[in-house]
């Protein structure tokens, strides 16, 4: 019996995926595993750098389409940022490794800790009258 065990370590290992018949994962299989593992690492590694940087932060994830989702970080210190992942549930698989919790919404607390820059001003100033972009 011992022999068939697995660690968690194993299951999660994306070369030992399992396919979605239950069987064995085909070559294919296992490298949308791994693609998508370094998709987490990486967003996970920028909204962990991002949430050092201004002392903790937050998160919302919305839903882009079929672009994926937009991850918006708002920080303690009112700054904001955001990125993109290609799912919602590879979002969150991110936020959770970098240890940033999310929210549902982007309510009205959420909201009034972002600080907006000069640059966001002027660019939406130039939308906002017709002028080219900053």
């Amino acid at each position: 019996m011992a022999d068939t065990e697995h660690t968690d370590e194993q299951a999660e290992d994306p070369g030992t995926a399992v396919g979605a018949g239950g069987g064995a994962a085909t070559p294919e299989e296992r490298r949308a595993a791994r693609r998508e593992e370094r998709t987490v690492a990486r967003l996970a590694r920028e909204a962990g750098a991002f949430a050092r940087a201004h002392g903790g932060a937050e998160a919302q994830i919305a839903h882009l389409g079929r672009r994926g989702s937009r991850i918006v970080l708002v920080g303690e210190d009112g700054r904001w940022g955001d990125l993109v992942a290609p799912t919602a549930a590879l979002a969150r698989r991110a936020l959770e490794r970098a240890g940033v919790g999310t929210r549902e919404d982007f309510d009205g607390e959420l909201a009034a800790r972002v600080r907006t820059g000069p640059y966001e001003w002027k660019r939406m100033a130039g939308i906002q009258l017709g002028g080219g972009r900053v």
